[in-house]
């Protein structure tokens, strides 16, 4: 059953910005678009499992920091090759300051 987990404060990422969130077992990265709104992907590249929070955003692309692989954070969507497997998404939610993600 998924579940809401506190994963940062939304001043602790800049905007077109992300930040690493390690829960468990598993690594996440949660992004501030342009426009303000927070998302929430897998941390690891589907190509060679970087971390993504060393990559660079641009407007609602990440790109991995190994082989310049691009995915859409938005939607999870691969769009730039050596990355041709989809991140995970995973819903957020704002609250009080902080921002949740659902796992």
């Amino acid at each position: 059953m998924a579940e809401w987990v506190e994963a940062c404060a939304a001043e602790d990422i800049e905007a077109e910005d992300l930040i690493r969130f390690d829960h468990g077992d598993f690594t996440y990265a949660i992004y501030r678009s342009p426009n303000d709104r927070f998302y929430c992907t897998d941390g690891l590249c589907t190509h060679e499992q970087v971390h993504l929070a060393d990559g660079l955003v641009m407007d609602n692309i990440i790109e991995c920091p190994k082989h310049n692989g691009r995915f859409d954070y938005r939607t999870g969507k691969a769009r730039g090759a050596p990355a041709c497997v989809d991140l995970n998404v995973y819903p957020t939610k704002v609250e009080n300051g902080r921002v949740f993600i659902q796992i």
